[in-house]
């Protein structure tokens, strides 16, 4: 997938004239947000169960080491192999040696937001391997030549109508215009790619390392046709998705599916241990488990390392009103939202995502929603500070910033500075109490008018507080 964050500024604009986008973000803020609250509601002690996940995350990435070794042990005592890949390009070059040594000319793929980061199904085409999405949104993005703008909800940015013609276009058949015939002609045509697929690409939700199983959490059938059908089953994950036992799975499988669509359980919670033994029904013949690092390990006992905790639920993004606002694909790169704006920085370098950690109103609702407790708007801040510290922000920004520090600092000239602000926004404020032009704030006046101060200053009013304290 094509870099593009830099040009965040540039997308945000084109997003909020979009009128097709703003409808489909319409349907995501009446959607995801009620039914969390509701799924919530019914569960006493959500709380108390995202303070147990936020800990027990906390000790995984402490002995991360320890428990990936586990899982690997287990995975190849189940016949299974396991491939450690430091960058995307290990990880690329991997599954296609393993594909070409089952000389796979197709492959079927479950939704995985890894095989995205490593930018996997370019590369597979290029090298004569035909990945085919078998998830019903990431199948409708595949037609359209489209990139997912959401974790959950790949195609949350389109419409009916645009499914409809790109189904149209690429079936040739008769335009259709309800959703359950939709599904079933996407049904009918994936069905022959399952039975055809030489290999089966998997993501993973978590990694269990007390029995090397790997689980993939859907609600639709997809995720079990493509790891049990294909002689070779790849499961792409990245490191930190690790977990000490099948009882603490379930502990994050109880606030992934709330956190996420409002579900008390998705509809499947697919298992896989290893190859098929000789008396199983269906399952590889070849079972593979590739870890993606991809700058995770860097985080590791940093002040980002908070970050490795993420679940992948897409809370965060579901209540932002930024991401609410201008949709997925105006971030620029494969993770949107909150999280994204935290991880992209990470994986493409501050210098290409400066603009995405400053995508924020920092309501702190991310955090709020979080059900493993991310410090989202810190981390954020912490990305900022990165940025001013190499010189990254516009020179008026840092300009303005060391003009704030330096009154900040000096409390008599700050209170001088402020009251005099204060009566200067007055003269030119209209008598409806409103500023049209403001100089050195067009930012904000371009877009909006900017309301004349009223009464007197914080300061002024904190001193009269203390006297009139004093005195009584």
């Amino acid at each position: 997938m094509q870099i593009k964050s830099p040009e965040f500024k540039q997308s945000a604009r084109i997003a909020l004239q979009d009128v097709n986008l703003q409808k489909a973000l319409g349907n995501l803020k009446a959607g995801f947000p009620g039914k969390r609250a509701a799924a919530v509601a019914r569960l006493p002690e959500f709380d108390r169960l995202r303070d147990e996940a936020r800990d027990l995350k906390n000790h995984i990435l402490e002995h991360l080491d320890l428990y990936l070794e586990q899982f690997e042990a287990r995975v190849v005592e189940n016949g299974g192999q396991v491939h450690w890949c430091r960058t995307s390009e290990d990880a690329r070059q991997t599954i296609l040696q393993i594909c070409r040594e089952q000389n796979a000319k197709t492959v079927t793929k479950g939704k995985s937001m890894v095989t995205e980061e490593i930018n996997l199904n370019e590369y597979l085409e290029a090298n004569g391997v035909r990945p085919v999405e078998t998830d019903l949104g990431e199948y409708i993005l595949q037609l359209r030549g489209d990139h997912p703008s959401h974790i959950i909800a790949p195609a949350i940015h389109l419409n009916l109508e645009d499914v409809s013609e790109a189904f149209h276009e690429h079936h040739k058949r008769p335009k259709l215009n309800d959703p359950a015939e939709l599904m079933a002609e996407a049904r009918e045509m994936l069905r022959k790619q399952f039975v055809a697929a030489d290999v089966g690409i998997t993501g993973a939700n978590f990694l269990v390392a007390e029995t090397g199983s790997t689980i993939i959490v859907t609600n639709e059938g997809n995720g079990d046709l493509t790891q049990t059908l294909p002689k070779t089953h790849i499961v792409v994950s990245s490191i930190e998705k690790v977990v000490p036992t099948l009882e603490d799975m379930t502990l994050f499988l109880r606030l992934l599916a709330r956190s996420a669509t409002g579900q008390e359980f998705s509809v499947y919670n697919t298992l896989s241990s290893g190859n098929r033994r000789p008396d199983d029904q269906d399952g590889p013949e070849n079972f593979h488990v590739v870890l993606v690092d991809n700058g995770r390990s860097d985080m590791v006992g940093t002040q980002f390392q908070d970050m490795l905790r993420c679940i992948r639920c897409s809370a965060c993004m579901n209540h932002c009103p930024v991401y609410g606002a201008v949709g997925g694909h105006s971030y620029g790169w494969v993770y949107p939202g909150p999280m994204g704006s935290v991880l992209t920085p990470q994986m493409i370098g501050i210098e290409q995502a400066a603009l995405l950690p400053n995508a924020s109103t920092a309501c702190g609702k991310c955090e709020e929603v979080c059900p493993v407790r991310i410090p989202l708007p810190k981390l954020m801040r912490h990305w900022r500070e990165k940025e001013f510290e190499r010189h990254l922000t516009p020179r008026a920004v840092r300009w303005g910033l060391g003009s704030w520090a330096f009154l900040a600092t000096r409390p008599k000239l700050y209170r001088l500075f402020s009251a005099c602000a204060s009566r200067f926004m007055r003269l030119l404020g209209s008598k409806k109490g409103r500023i049209s032009s403001l100089p050195l704030a067009s930012g904000w006046t371009d877009h909006r008018d900017m309301p004349v101060p009223t009464g007197k200053t914080f300061m002024q009013q904190w001193h009269a507080r203390q006297q009139q304290e004093t005195k009584s």
